[in-house]
């Protein structure tokens, strides 16, 4: 087995928080049973993915504040909140909120970009300004500033009994130190290098013109070194993969059978570029933790982190992801160089 020069540091884990839409409920308190599960087992972060007008997460701050009461070490983050759905001074004050309840363990990832779908929402989520909303880096400007204590209004000072101040409250002064960025693609990468962000890599890449023959784990490791070669940090900028990994050591026949037939499904998807922008997607790992370990060692993206959040799949059961999570943090975690803390 091929060394890594990163031995593994950190290990995390990401969840949707999938719900039945008749007992949304339940749903929502197993993805909180799961962050308590994995503080329990040592893992050093919980992610939530975000979901609009699906059944899944659609309010990961408000489940991360619930957490918040529940667990005591371990680091919440979200991967990612899609900006073009939220007001950057309404999110900046919920943040710093959450971030207060956890004693500064709010771990805010994002991502800019038109909002899935937006013909179809524009009329109930910009009535009167859908056609003039800025979905760029811009948007993600104005989060940053107002997290860092940038003013927020040119007013500050008492009115009858009011007391007001120019930047968000509360201010929480480390969540700033702790802004990640999700990208897919070069220019993302190096924007997030160039504002001194944390990077958040998932298992989907958009190729540059030309890089169409280039395999997947090849692009990332490029974007990788990009955001690092203009982050302020240099090499000792933090970045996080985040590709599906499923270990089947502790798996009943059953789970094994139904973790392979998911990424065999899924796979089709990783065989040419999807969409119109090519992106490309890595395959899911399913094998035992010995087998894990060796294929996350071979990949160029793997090599040049020392930090990951795997995503559980989609669609299993809260005893399959018990099993998972468990795996992860007995098995194949100490097989990459990790070792829990509790």
């Amino acid at each position: 087995m091929p060394p890594t020069p990163r031995p593994l540091r950190k290990l995390g884990f990401l969840t949707i928080g999938l719900f039945d839409e008749a007992d949304p409920r339940r749903g929502h308190e197993s993805t909180l049973d799961l962050i308590t599960l994995g503080e329990r087992l040592g893992f050093d972060s919980a992610w939530l993915r975000h979901r609009h007008l699906q059944y899944g997460i659609s309010s990961p701050v408000a489940v991360l504040a619930a957490a918040t009461q529940r667990t005591s070490r371990i680091q919440l983050g979200t991967a990612v909140v899609p900006l073009g759905w939220e007001n950057p001074l309404r999110l900046a004050e919920d943040l710093a909120t959450v971030d207060l309840l956890s004693g500064g363990r709010l771990n805010p990832g994002f991502s800019v970009g038109r909002p899935t779908h937006y013909e179809h929402v524009r009329g109930a989520l910009y009535p009167d300004t859908g056609d003039h909303e800025d979905f760029g880096h811009r948007r993600a400007e104005r989060l940053l500033a107002l997290v860092r204590g940038e003013d927020a209004s040119d007013f500050a000072g008492t009115e009858g009994i009011e007391v007001y101040s120019r930047r968000v409250q509360p201010h929480s002064p480390g969540l700033a130190d702790r802004l990640w960025y999700g990208a897919g693609s070069l220019r993302s990468a190096r924007w997030a290098g160039e504002h001194g962000l944390n990077l958040l890599t998932s298992s989907v890449v958009k190729p540059e013109p030309g890089e169409s023959a280039a395999d997947f784990a090849t692009i990332q490791a490029e974007q990788i070194r990009a955001f690092r070669a203009l982050h302020p940090a240099g090499e000792r900028a933090r970045v996080s993969q985040g590709l599906v990994v499923v270990p089947t050591d502790s798996a009943t026949p059953e789970q094994r059978a139904k973790y392979e037939a998911y990424a065999l499904a899924r796979t089709p998807r990783t065989l040419a570029p999807q969409g119109p922008g090519g992106l490309l997607f890595a395959p899911d790992l399913v094998g035992t933790s010995e087998e894990l370990a060796e294929r996350l060692r071979a990949h160029a993206g793997y090599q040049e982190v020392d930090e990951v959040a795997f995503a559980l799949p989609f669609t299993f059961e809260h005893q399959d992801y018990v099993q998972i999570l468990t795996d992860l943090a007995t098995r194949l975690g100490p097989a990459l160089g990790w070792s829990p803390l509790v």
